[in-house]
Order: structure tokens, then sequence, then C-alpha cells
């Protein structure tokens, strides 16, 4: 039953209506709720729907169900970090990174979440580049990884190296807005200012 719930959500979800699934994923966890991937699904649903605050406390409970040996529980932490950066709480979305990555050291999606987000914060730039190298590593083919790279680069002044990095992702993920507005930065950095105006003009038009 509560597998079929669980996909009767995702088909929810995936037709656009996004409150009908919260209700089916709340119902199963008062049904269900000694199941951890129950509360996992429902603060995805609610993460989708910019409900971070719910979100955290359904990861909270999934987190208390999963066994500290469990290796697929840092999905959890990953997870629940997103819900805090996105809600505002830097710290606590930090050491739910940090927590991932102790269960999962080589993870390239959460290196490249908590190496960015030190980018933008301006904190431990060195740390965000070696985080940011590891997860381009493991998964070169990732455009937003790729651009990540690009971007601690340009923020480490080191911006003629950035410029292929930044290029590769744009190859990668073409009409992304925010990478080819990066590209541009990194084009009026090195002094190519009539291509950074034309990237800049590529980004607004997605």
């Amino acid at each position: 039953y509560h597998a079929a719930e669980l996909g009767r959500a995702a088909a929810l979800r995936r037709s656009g209506r996004p409150e009908q699934a919260i209700e089916v994923l709340q119902q199963l966890t008062r049904s269900h709720g000694e199941l951890p991937s129950v509360h996992s699904a429902l603060g995805d649903a609610l993460r989708a729907e910019d409900k971070f605050k719910a979100a955290i406390d359904s990861y909270d409970r999934a987190i208390e169900l999963t066994a500290e040996t469990n290796p697929q529980r840092w999905v959890l932490f990953y997870a629940r970090g997103i819900s805090e950066e996105r809600g505002g709480d830097l710290d606590k979305a930090e050491a739910d990174f940090r927590a991932a990555l102790a269960i999962n050291p080589d993870q390239p999606q959460v290196l490249n979440y908590l190496g960015y987000s030190l980018v933008e914060q301006g904190r431990n730039l060195d740390e965000a580049l070696n985080m940011i190298e590891r997860a381009v590593a493991a998964s070169p083919g990732s455009g937003y990884i790729v651009d990540s790279l690009g971007w601690v680069l340009y923020r480490l002044g080191r911006y003629e190296e950035a410029v292929s990095q930044m290029e590769r992702a744009v190859e990668l993920v073409a009409v992304d807005p925010v990478v080819n507005d990066h590209l541009g930065d990194v084009y009026w950095a090195v002094g190519r200012k009539r291509e950074a105006e034309f990237q800049w003009r590529r980004a607004l038009s997605f």
C-alpha cells in the first residue's frame, strides 16, 4: 500500500498537482509513520514548493528513523541541508552538507553544492576550489558543476583559467541564464568586453 501511495504522490507531482501529492504523503505519515522513505518523500515534495521549514521537519524524522549504518543516509542530510540553505540558515546547512560528506566523501552533488555555497559567501575559497575540483573529476559531464569550477576560479582572481571552464560549462548547458551570465563576467574580467556583452544578452534572452 505504502509503495503504491508513494507512486501516486510522485505521479501527482509530475502532473502539476503538488498540493494533492503533499496531502497523500501527509496521510501516509499517519498510517505508515515508521517508514523513513515516507517522511523523506514528504520532505522532497514540500521542498519543491519552497516550504522549507516543513520540509526540514520531515527530513528530521526521516533521519531519526534511518540507521546510522545505512550508507544512503547522506541523501537525507543533503536534502535537509538544501532546505536549510534555501531557508537562510547557512550554518545548519553547512553542518548537514559536511555530515553527508562524512558518509559519502566523494559525492559530486554534495561537494559542488557546499563548494558553491562557500564561494557565494566568500569563505574558505581554497577549500571550496578543492571540493569543486573533486566534484568535476567525479562528474565531468555536468555543466553546473563545471560552472562552479569556473566561478570559484573567477572569485579567486584566476580569470584566464576561468575562461576555459566557463566556455565548457556553456557547451554543456547552453541555454542556462546563470551559466551564460557567468561566462559574460569572466570575459569582461579578461578584457573581452564585446563577447561579455553578447553573453549577458544571451542570459537575458533565456
